[in-house]
Parts: C-alpha cells; sequence; structure tokens
C-alpha cells in the first residue's frame, strides 16, 4: 500500500472503536486488515483502468462525527434533496439526523429505522448483509465493512405495499475538514412486497468530502422494487458508491440514477439473478463537465433461468469531463432462456472531453437472447442548421439537441416532483438557452 493510503487507514482506524456487537468487530477487524494488505485499487485493476483514485487516498480524510455539520445544512442543499413527501430519513455525514427527517406512523408489515439504532440491541438481522469475506468487491466495499456506523434499514414485510416514495437524503457538510462519510444501508423486500426508494447525496459547493457508500437490496419471490439515486454533490467532493442486488424468483427491480455532482464518481452496480423469472432494469445518466469524472461499472449475474436484465446508460460530456461505462453481464451455465440486452450511448461536446465504454457479455448457455452495444458521437451539425433557420441561435439549437438526447432517461422517472426536480436542474445546469422546463 502507499504512504498515502496508509496515512489515510491510519487516521480512520481509530473510528472503529465504540460500543458495536462481537460479529461487528470482528468484521471490521478483518476488513480493515484486508485493505491494509491488499491497498487501494489503482489503473492496473482492470475494473479500476479508466479512474485514477491518487486525488482521493492523498486526501487528509477523517470520519464524520455526530457534531459535524452545520445545523441549517438542509436549507443550503434544498434544490438536490427535493422533498417528495412521505417517509424522509436525512443523515448528515453518513450518520442520521432524526430532527430533519420526517418519520409518519407507518402501515403494518414495514419496518424503517437507521442502522445505528438496530446496532444498540446487537442488530443480529444485520450480520448477513455484511461482506464476511472483506474485499470480495475491492478496499472500498471492505473499507465501507471496516467504517459504516449508520444507514438505513427498510423491512418490507410479505405482501407490504409503500404507494409513498420513502426518501433517504445523505448530505455532507464538513465544516472546513475533510470528511469521509460511509454509510450502509440494508432493504429486505420479502414475497410480494412492492416499494420505491429515492437516495440523493448531495453537499456544500467548496467543501472536500468523499463518500463511500453501500446500499444492499434483498429481494425475495415476487418482490418489486424501484429505487432512485440522484448524485448531486459539490465538484469539490468525492463520490463512491456500490449498489449490491439479489433477486429470488420472479422478482423485479428498477434503478435510475442520475450523476450530476462530484469530482470523481463512481456508481458500482452488482446484481445477482439468483431464481429463475427474475428481472431487472437499469438507467443510467452521467453528466460530468470541468474536470469532473463519472465512473459506471456494472455487474448482473444471470445466475438462473428464464431472467431478463436491460441496461440503457447515457452520457454527456463537456469540457474535460471524462465519463465511464464498465458493463459485464455474465450468462453462467444453465441459466437458459437468459433474455439480457446492454446499450450505452454518449455525446460528446467538446474536444477535450473523453469517454471510455466497454460492454461485454459472457455467456455460458445456449438458449439465450443477448445483445450489447455502445455508440458515441457529436451533435448533429444538420439539425443545428435546421433548428437556427427557424430562428434559434447555435448556442440554443445546440442545447435543445442535447436536452433532447437526455429527456428520455429523465421521463423513464415515474415521479412527477422528482422528474420535474430533474428537468429543470439539468436545464439550468448544463443546457443553455433552454430556460426552465416543465414536466
Amino acid at each position: 500500500m502507499s504512504k498515502a493510503g496508509e496515512a489515510l487507514l491510519s487516521r480512520l482506524a481509530p473510528g472503529l472503536d465504540g460500543d458495536v456487537p462481537g460479529w461487528l468487530s470482528q468484521i471490521r477487524a478483518a476488513a480493515l486488515t484486508w485493505v491494509t494488505e491488499h491497498g487501494f485499487p489503482t489503473h492496473r485493476d482492470e475494473d479500476w483502468k479508466y479512474t485514477r483514485l491518487e486525488a482521493i487516498t492523498e486526501v487528509a480524510f477523517r470520519a464524520g462525527t455526530a457534531d459535524s455539520g452545520d445545523s441549517r445544512i438542509g436549507e443550503q442543499v434544498e434544490d438536490p434533496a427535493v422533498d417528495l413527501g412521505g417517509i424522509r430519513f436525512v443523515f448528515v455525514n453518513g450518520l442520521f439526523r432524526a430532527s430533519m427527517s420526517r418519520l409518519p406512523a407507518v402501515a403494518d408489515g414495514i419496518t424503517i429505522t437507521n442502522v445505528a439504532a438496530l446496532l444498540v440491541g446487537g442488530a443480529q438481522q444485520l450480520a448477513p448483509f455484511f461482506d464476511s469475506v472483506p474485499g470480495q468487491h475491492h478496499a472500498f466495499a471492505a473499507l465501507n465493512d471496516a467504517l459504516a456506523e449508520d444507514g438505513a434499514f427498510i423491512h418490507l414485510g410479505p405482501g407490504t405495499v409503500v404507494d409513498e416514495p420513502i426518501q433517504l437524503v445523505f448530505l455532507s457538510d464538513t465544516a472546513g475538514i475533510p470528511l469521509l462519510a460511509s454509510p450502509r444501508s440494508v432493504v429486505l423486500a420479502e414475497a410480494g412486497s412492492r416499494a420505491t426508494i429515492v437516495e440523493t447525496y448531495a453537499g456544500v459547493d467548496g467543501q472536500v468530502c468523499c463518500t463511500n457508500s453501500v446500499t444492499e437490496v434483498v429481494l425475495h419471490e415476487g418482490a418489486h422494487v424501484e429505487h432512485y439515486k440522484i448524485q448531486d454533490e459539490p465538484e469539490s467532493a468525492f463520490h463512491l458508491a456500490l449498489l449490491d442486488v439479489r433477486q429470488g424468483r420472479d422478482s423485479r427491480f428498477g434503478s435510475h440514477l442520475v450523476m450530476l455532482g462530484s469530482q470523481i464518481a463512481r456508481h458500482e452496480v452488482r446484481i445477482s439473478l439468483d431464481e429463475p423469472g427474475a428481472q431487472v432494469s437499469l438507467d443510467g445518466l452521467y453528466l460530468p463537465r470541468g474536470n469532473q469524472v463519472h465512473d459506471n461499472t456494472v455487474f448482473v449475474d444471470h445466475a438462473s433461468t428464464q431472467c431478463t436484465s436491460h441496461q440503457l446508460y447515457k452520457g454527456v460530456l463537456e469540457d474535460r469531463g471524462h465519463g465511464v461505462f464498465n458493463g459485464h453481464i455474465m450468462v453462467r451455465e444453465g441459466a437458459d432462456g437468459t433474455d439480457a440486452n446492454q446499450k450505452n450511448q454518449n455525446l460528446i461536446l467538446s474536444d477535450r472531453a473523453e469517454v471510455d465504454t466497454r460492454p461485454r457479455l459472457e455467456i455460458y448457455a445456449d438458449d439465450v437472447k443477448c445483445t450489447h452495444g455502445a455508440a458515441v458521437g457529436q451533435v448533429d451539425g444538420e439539425a443545428i442548421l435546421y433548428l437556427r433557420s427557424r430562428g434559434l441561435s447555435a448556442e440554443e439549437a445546440r442545447g435543445l439537441l442535447v436536452f433532447a438526447f437526455v429527456r428520455d432517461m429523465v421521463d423513464r422517472i415515474e415521479l412527477p416532483g422528482l422528474r420535474s426536480a430533474l428537468l429543470n436542474r439539468i436545464a439550468t445546469r448544463s443546457m443553455a438557452g433552454i430556460g426552465e422546463v416543465g414536466a
């Protein structure tokens, strides 16, 4: 491990002390040992070859505490964390803030609380969700095992249906000290249950922070979860995330990602289709500008028969923005009836922007239907000329075409309030000349 990595661990390790269950102490110690021995990923690691992490590992991060952050943080980041009504759990620097949350009475069959509250009572129900093999994915997942203190815990009982979205808001506020937050959230959807979960990540402009989050979702037979993630942290921040999903028979999972913020942001998705008839749909939109790096790494494991997966990721790259799509579909032996498709489309707006796209299929079964593809292009010059002939300026015409490329992804969001907020956020952020756009 590099000296910078060793220094980072030495600053964070004291946060491992505390009154936690014995099983968690063992996992934390094993995870920290694994990270120490194996170090952090480098560009020599295949799944990290396009994203350099020195800008993260060389920062003197410290772990957030319960009293870190300004009490007015919610007001400062109100726009990206649009209120959707219903349950709203708010975390600041990875730790639950009851005073900023809204916890209305919930129907029978649903349990929603924060991980730290469960740990006080031993939290044996959490033990299966922490990685018993540290570093199975990579050092940052293991680091979350070692450092996670809080996050959301959602348990949907058999047949439970939650009509309003469950909102998880993760805010960062460093008060001038670089902080690393390690939220760990768990969603357990029992047979026939259904819910929509919205994760939003935001922070205060100009502050240096790093979010290293893990969200685990387990769906039993016939369960249906729609998951939205809006990553809109400041461009001075860093964001590393793993979404790990395991699906049972005839379950359905939908993932909708919009990546706007952070200097370096990596959103990793791992889907395991464990039983027959499971379905997953993955949408992703990433918009790096300036010197931002947005890395999307996806692994879908077709481990059973008659399972379906659909992926559509789109990127718009401005200035020196760098986008990455690294998608891998595995169809295991015996996974007959697999229907899998993967598509990545990119629009480059600058000759200094860069995109690395790597769609992959690995197939060990015969009776399958699988496709994959990638496209990289620029704004259509003839279309710009046509729009200019109708009275638009060159800037307006370009902005309109880019917005049209993006809008079909946002239109796939089924929550009107979130969809409208994102359309306006994207328009005012980088689509010059468009102005406000309705839902």
